[in-house]
């Protein structure tokens, strides 16, 4: 952690956070024992913590237990169609040698980007998995680990053969810690089942094929987190979000299921045009 950031979080919060106190706090804040949850995480956002993004995950898989499976985003963004990216875009006399040399996806030491501390930590952590996706891979710990992380197609890789579908079918819940729902990764799944759904364009990335490199491209489609917030405010006006805190972090805990639902429902609706007759 950077020094700032360090600082940042001395002040949040008067109170040092421990592994023992943040598992007591997520049990109080509704994470339950045995459990499938996908979380969504800003370690600033807590305050100081003891051990930091250790202790976090640590007491995470105490307020889980042994029959509990804790899931994370593992994206690797930079791995991708250059053409596509935006933050920071590049020029496009670049784009043949970013497809020729970037390295091929290996889940074992390619790190996550924009993900944040929590995923970068749990995907090396002894026992998780982490699905094939080169993309926008997923880890998850836990005795649901293999059946989270399998069979991640690279076509609409946050569609209906990705980890995020595989929470639906178990039943699984969302905790945003110190996020909004512009981080919610289950409303993409939505994005896929919507009668509206976002135009389809190309993906891309460096593979391993049998031990050699190679550049692969897939149809997905062109998500856009855009509506996100707004949905999640609605999901929470609905009655389906439990808030509480945790240290200094405000987070949101639901219903995977019952969110994707929602919003593949707020996606499908056509768009109000500003000033259209009611």
């Amino acid at each position: 952690m950077s020094t700032q950031r360090e600082s940042r979080a001395v002040s949040l919060d008067p109170t040092p956070h421990t592994r023992q106190s943040l598992a007591q706090g997520l049990r109080e804040g509704g994470v339950r024992a045995g459990e499938l949850l996908l979380v969504h995480t800003s370690m600033s956002a807590i305050g100081w913590v003891c051990g930091g993004e250790v202790a976090l995950i640590q007491a995470l898989l105490d307020a889980l237990g042994p029959e509990g499976t804790l899931v994370v985003p593992t994206h690797t963004s930079g791995n991708s169609e250059p053409s596509r990216w935006q933050y920071p875009p590049v020029p496009e006399a670049w784009w043949p040698a970013i497809r020729a040399h970037m390295p091929a996806f290996d889940p074992a030491i390619t790190p996550t980007r924009g993900m944040g501390r929590v995923p970068e930590l749990l995907r090396a952590w002894p026992g998780a998995r982490r699905s094939q996706h080169p993309s926008v891979s997923f880890a998850a710990l836990g005795p649901l680990a293999a059946a989270i992380t399998d069979d991640h197609a690279l076509a609409f890789g946050l569609g209906d053969r990705s980890p995020l579908a595989r929470i639906y079918d178990l039943d699984g819940r969302v905790l945003l810690l110190g996020v909004d729902f512009d981080r919610n990764t289950s409303f993409h799944l939505a994005e896929h089942r919507a009668a509206s759904a976002p135009p389809i364009t190309e993906g891309g990335a460096a593979l391993d094929e049998e031990g050699r490199r190679a550049w692969r491209t897939w149809p997905d489609l062109d998500v856009d987190a855009g509506a996100f917030v707004q949905i999640g405010r609605d999901l929470e006006a609905a009655g389906h979000v439990h808030a509480f805190t945790l240290g200094a972090a405000p987070c949101r805990l639901f219903h995977q299921p019952t969110a994707v639902d929602f919003a593949t429902a707020a996606l499908s609706r056509p768009l109000e045009v500003k000033g259209s007759p009611a």
